[in-house]
């Protein structure tokens, strides 16, 4: 079955919230929502950022906006403040996201 990245679907932002990052996927067009609503689970996100992850995955569905926002609990390191990690407020999590590959619809 043929795969595409979720960067040829939608774009996305990340941040933080303490020890937990914020990414929320945002698609370019209305059907593509329902595509990554389908496709991006809490699982799958979870699978995506093994060995960065390592508490559980929220997912929130933002259907007004055609928006996915996921919540990765214990991963960054304590938070901005305290962590060592080079990216100790999430900000590239969207981009390593957005490589993520699902199965072409």
């Amino acid at each position: 079955m043929p795969k595409i990245q979720l960067k040829e679907i939608c774009h996305g932002r990340s941040g933080d919230k303490g020890d937990a990052a914020n990414v929320g996927l945002i698609a370019f067009k209305k059907e593509d929502y329902s595509i990554i609503r389908e496709k991006v689970t809490a699982e799958a996100v979870k699978k995506h950022f093994e060995g960065i992850c390592l508490g559980e995955v929220d997912r929130y569905e933002m259907p007004n906006i055609n928006a996915l926002n996921f919540v990765l609990h214990n991963t960054l390191g304590g938070g901005g403040t305290v962590s060592l990690k080079n990216d100790a407020q999430g900000k590239t999590l969207a981009s390593a996201l957005l490589m993520m590959e699902i199965e072409k619809p």
